[in-house]
């Protein structure tokens, strides 16, 4: 298959609504990470999403939607509570998912067999558009190798899956760089399933108190089924090894330059003030106290691990597990497959 790089001009997006039309499957871009897209409404098309990302049937899907009508104009849910109604009021469009108890017309390929369906109503022009000019809503989980780090640039999308899709649109870099906040409304307390940009914080002032799940930052239990996208034992890895160290920046570098006297592969994952001191080669993701920026850079960092291709260990800051650090440690404790050395 010969996958069209496609502008965010009018005609190329009416192109890639045509691709989806026809049950075909498009990279598009979103605020968050590029998402790979398909008729969240047609079960077959749906199907290829899972085949090209080589992603487990098991994994659920986000809904993304043009409108807040969208949602009662598709029927895609059987209550819109109240809660939600205020989440979506406050936060869309924007990088929030929320879950809620699906309709019939949600085919299983994009709930995983579950009662709930998770819905998102992106800001990026581009991804807007190209729902209304599909005249559907889109399942769209984040375009890249099931495992890989999320793709923050169309380059990244065709790096990863040209050949085994139709098109991707180019809409720029993404502005977040992480995916989505997920919360469940499905659940007696609302409870957060996967940390981004919108923080518990900041969803405690909108609907007040919300649990968060165990495995935002502890390893998934082996018998518990996945709920949300990105919850997952190992996810967001380049194919070295990634390693989290958690302490002081003195203690980190101190490390970080003992290891590579020791081996020459060592790689680091580190913020700016960091990178004269450290003698390894650095891949600098921000300053310590700027998380927009680390969030915006974390994902092109983890595949520059792969693009330069000379590491065979690579270390990386813990971050705080507050507000936007815990979307940062999140995705870094996945990529780490869950080691971190404690140098405290």
């Amino acid at each position: 298959m010969n996958t069209l790089l496609l502008s965010s001009s009018k005609e190329d997006i009416k192109t890639a609504a045509q691709f989806i039309k026809d049950g075909s499957i498009v990279g598009m871009p979103t605020e968050t990470v590029y998402g790979l897209a398909a008729d969240a409404l047609n079960g077959g098309a749906v199907k290829k999403i899972f085949l090209a990302k080589r992603r487990p049937m098991d994994n659920p899907l986000i809904v993304h939607i043009s409108e807040i009508e969208d949602i009662e104009r598709f029927n895609l849910v059987s209550d819109f509570p109240v809660k939600a109604k205020a989440l979506a009021q406050h936060f869309w469009p924007g990088p929030l998912t929320i879950i809620m108890n699906k309709s019939d017309i949600i085919p299983d390929e994009v709930s995983a067999g579950l009662s709930t369906v998770a819905i998102r109503l992106p800001s990026h022009r581009v991804a807007r558009e190209l729902i209304k000019a599909s005249g559907t809503v889109l399942a769209a989980p984040s375009a890249n190798r099931s495992g890989s780090p999320s793709p923050t640039t169309a380059q990244h999308v065709m790096n990863d899956l040209s050949g085994d899709i139709s098109a991707v649109v180019d809409g720029g870099m993404c502005d977040v760089g992480l995916e989505s906040t997920v919360i469940t409304l499905a659940t007696k307390t609302p409870r957060l399933l996967r940390p981004g940009l919108v923080t518990v914080e900041e969803i405690e002032k909108v609907i007040g108190k919300i649990d968060v799940d165990h495995a935002v930052l502890f390893k998934l239990e082996s018998d518990q089924k996945v709920s949300s996208p990105g919850m997952k034992y190992k996810h967001y890895a380049p194919k070295a090894k990634v390693v989290l160290l958690n302490g002081e920046s003195e203690k980190f570098i101190s490390f970080v330059n003992n290891a590579f006297e020791k081996d020459n592969t060592v790689g680091v994952i580190c913020y700016d003030e960091d990178v004269e001191s450290v003698n390894a080669k650095t891949i600098p993701i921000g300053k310590t106290d700027d998380l927009q920026t680390q969030a915006h850079l974390l994902f092109d960092a983890l595949r520059q691990v792969d693009e330069l291709d000379c590491f065979t260990t690579v270390y990386a800051h813990c971050p705080v597990k507050t507000g936007v650090g815990m979307a940062l440690y999140n995705r870094l404790i996945r990529a780490a497959s869950f080691e971190v050395i404690d140098l405290e």
